[in-house]
């Protein structure tokens, strides 16, 4: 069962957004625990995308409570955020493509409480430090990937924001993501992900909320992740 005592690095009250006239999200609550990986399961459409980045301020119109580290954050930009200790992953990994593995690493500016030495980040991927002077075109879908969870990690985040990390990448590749992610948890990172894969999301996280609709509906643990595997594939259409 997953720990309940953990303090809320991140609570989210009522939130709901829209894109024009349309709403995509609807009065969603969560809470993410320090130092817990949590994931956000839904179909495509379900606002998983939407939610992460309300939580990262680059969301247009939106409306809730979002508390991080006991402050309200939901009106501060950005870059703001960033400093908080906040950090993003979109689903494009948004690597440099003509810039080397380092360059990518080292251009951001490191502006969150705990940022990340290139040591550390070396230590941490291997991969990265055989590839330092590789361009990002030269990069593959895993490598480019583990760059642009090491470019956050490095400028100093304390809650990383995932967009399916795994879309894409091969099964060896996938279970190298999750021994990352389970180290990035062991040195005091906290990661919310937004994750299709339910047996990867079971293996590597301690929660699960289910979207759909734009709504919470569902909290689970992974022994009922694991236990209602096939019932949420076909919800999830897969």
């Amino acid at each position: 069962m997953p720990r309940t005592d953990l303090a809320p690095l991140l609570e989210v009250g009522g939130l709901s957004a829209w894109y024009g006239e349309a709403q995509v999200l609807r009065e969603v609550s969560l809470r993410v625990g320090e130092g817990e990986i949590v994931t956000l399961v839904g179909r495509n459409g379900a606002g998983k995308t939407t939610l992460l980045r309300c939580l990262m301020g680059l969301q247009g119109r939106y409306s809730g409570s979002i508390r991080f580290r006991g402050t309200d954050i939901a009106r501060l930009p950005a870059h703001r955020r960033a400093r908080q200790g906040l950090g993003y992953v979109p689903d494009d990994r948004g690597v440099y493509s003509t810039l080397t593995v380092e360059e990518n690493l080292t251009l951001p500016p490191r502006v969150g409480p705990d940022p990340w030495t290139l040591p550390q980040v070396y230590q941490t991927f291997p991969r990265l430090a055989e590839r330092r002077a590789f361009p990002g075109t030269k990069l593959s879908g895993g490598e480019q990937q583990m760059l642009a969870l090491a470019r956050v990690l490095r400028m100093g985040a304390r809650l990383l924001l995932c967009d399916e990390p795994t879309e894409g990448l091969s099964p060896l590749i996938v279970r190298q993501i999750g021994e990352i992610l389970r180290e990035v948890k062991r040195q005091g990172t906290t990661v919310l992900l937004i994750e299709q894969n339910v047996h990867f999301a079971a293996t590597v996280a301690d929660r699960h909320y289910l979207l759909a609709e734009g709504r919470v509906v569902e909290s689970l643990d992974n022994d009922q992740m694991r236990t209602r595997e096939h019932e949420l594939l076909d919800h999830l259409g897969i």
